[in-house]
């Protein structure tokens, strides 16, 4: 069965791939396992149980979990993958000056000076993703719990200014009122 047919099994059955198996399903290599699976499938004129097979065959390997992080932005994917990438050739040329010195050979002084230019490039992309992330955060937004300290704080500082507002409004109408509706009090 190739990845094709498993994936549409999968989906057939309701159930994405990830990477557990199912404590429930039985291997299909284990021949106990597949004589007790299917009971009186072996009637065919072979007496391999064929139909068995195919059936077992149907259902998902693979059980769905949720994920236990959220993915990763985008830009910030991007700037990991080059920075992982950039610090991977760094210690290859570092690794490569080093025993390039040790061999005596005329190559150690220029792996020496790429290295050390590597090694800021690389620093580079590892601020990079760190910077990317905060940008990411501050124009995306972060995701903050209705239980957050700060987020009630600003709530009731908002209450607060609201009523103050309402209030002066409320005297500034008491007082034109007051004024233009007074004949004389003397």
């Amino acid at each position: 069965m190739g990845t094709a047919e498993r994936r549409e099994a999968s989906e057939v059955a309701g159930a994405q791939v990830t990477g557990h198996r199912d404590p429930g399903l039985l291997d299909r290599d284990d021949p106990v396992g597949a004589a007790t699976a299917t009971p009186g499938t072996g009637s065919g004129a072979d007496g391999r149980g064929g139909e068995g097979r195919e059936r077992r065959s149907l259902r998902p390997l693979w059980v769905e979990e949720p994920a236990r992080r959220r993915r990763l932005p985008d830009p910030v994917r991007t700037a990991a993958v080059r920075a992982v990438l950039l610090i991977a050739v760094t210690l290859l040329q570092a690794m490569v000056a080093f025993l390039c010195t040790m061999a005596g050979s005329w190559l150690a002084f220029p792996m020496v000076i790429s290295t050390v230019v590597s090694t800021i490039v690389a620093t580079w992309g590892a601020l990079d993703v760190w910077v990317t992330r905060q940008v990411w955060s501050q124009r995306h937004g972060v995701v903050s719990e209705p239980s957050s300290t700060a987020r009630a704080l600003r709530r009731e500082r908002r209450r607060a200014r609201r009523q103050a507002r309402v209030a002066e409004r409320a005297q500034g109408r008491i007082r034109r009122r007051g004024a233009a509706g007074q004949l004389s009090h003397s």
